[in-house]
């Protein structure tokens, strides 16, 4: 299906902005470019993983051991230039752990002893959370005061993060025990659940070749953190009509049981998508044209995206779990229950 809205209007507010909506498409282009020096594949996950830079959202990356999770944020943050911390969450973590802390330190000058903070390693731009269910709620609740205000809180104290700052956290869905699902409030803190899957053969037995010869990689930083930052302002200046707006609320609507909702919905779901869903819909479809060269949101921007903003925030039911239903099926069935509106396109 495609419907996507007349291109004539005025697309942003100044010829600055349209120069800097260019640059974003050139530095999209050329991140993805410096990433397959050494990346194989996974288009589709770059792509989520670049619309969260570029709106400044966070984002929970799932797939077995051994997809390259860890590399390819940390191959980002080498082609991007900027600030990387890996946080291996484990049932021992504590929150101070992710923050930092006071510690006592001597004055040399006056010999007296003071409290100093020494920052966490949640102090970088981008931070990699791996295994983040692998940890108890208490230290997994450290990361969302930086992920929603992008500051954190140690004795009273408050301290900033430098901005950009982005969260990835990984996940393994084959390994339950020993394992503390994350509680719903955390999961609707990431703009995207992104699923990482195995690559097709023939890129497999490029990974295998070339990981196991010489490698020496240089990068090229097509663009800056002061890059990524302008991007994200210039991406909510994007325009969106107001069909397409109210497209993405329509979605998250019908996600959530009640009279109203379809039957399918009432059947497998038991809580359905928050007032979050549809502004990180809006959100990254506006990047995602700007990624394409567009200066306006299309209905397919949306449908895009569908998947990888619910698919966490439509939790399913015990009905649903017996009968094997999955969030993603239920989203397929909500995108052709939901009519893409027409009139006045």
């Amino acid at each position: 299906m495609t419907s996507t809205l007349p291109t004539a209007a005025v697309p942003l507010e100044s010829i600055d902005d349209i120069a800097l909506a260019e640059r974003l498409k050139r530095g999209h282009d050329s991140i993805i470019t410096e990433l397959h020096k050494l990346i194989v594949g996974q288009e589709d996950v770059i792509e989520l993983v670049l619309l969260s830079l570029f709106t400044g959202g966070n984002s929970l990356i799932v797939g077995v051991p051994g997809l390259a999770k860890t590399l390819l944020i940390n191959t980002i943050a080498q082609v991007l230039d900027l600030k990387f911390s890996r946080i291996q969450f484990t049932p021992d973590l504590m929150p101070s752990d992710i923050t930092g802390t006071d510690i006592i330190q001597d004055d040399p000058a006056t010999g007296r002893r003071h409290m100093v903070f020494t920052q966490g390693p949640i102090f970088a731009n981008i931070v990699l959370a791996d295994e983040i269910n692998r940890t108890p709620p208490k230290t997994q609740s450290a990361l969302l005061e930086a992920m929603q205000e992008h500051r954190v809180t140690v004795q009273g104290k408050t301290f900033p993060l430098d901005e950009p700052f982005h969260v990835f956290a990984t996940q393994n869905p084959i390994e339950l025990e020993g394992t503390y699902p994350l509680p719903e409030a955390q999961l609707d803190r990431f703009m995207f659940n992104i699923i990482m899957d195995y690559l097709p053969e023939d890129q497999e037995v490029q990974v295998a070749t070339s990981t196991t010869s010489v490698q020496n990689h240089r990068f090229q930083h097509a663009i800056s953190g002061a890059d990524i930052i302008a991007f994200q302002q210039l991406v909510r200046r994007v325009p969106i009509a107001e069909p397409v707006a109210r497209y993405a609320v329509s979605l998250a609507r019908a996600s959530r049981p009640g009279p109203k909702a379809p039957d399918f919905i009432r059947q497998w779901v038991s809580y359905g998508a928050s007032t979050r869903a549809p502004q990180q819909l809006i959100l990254g479809g506006k990047a995602r044209a700007l990624m394409d060269g567009r200066f306006n949101v299309s209905f397919d921007d949306i449908r895009a995206l569908a998947k990888p903003v619910l698919r966490h925030r439509v939790l399913t039911n015990f009905h649903a779990e017996s009968e094997g239903v999955t969030s993603d099926q239920i989203i397929e069935k909500l995108l052709n229950a939901v009519p893409v509106p027409r009139s006045g396109l």
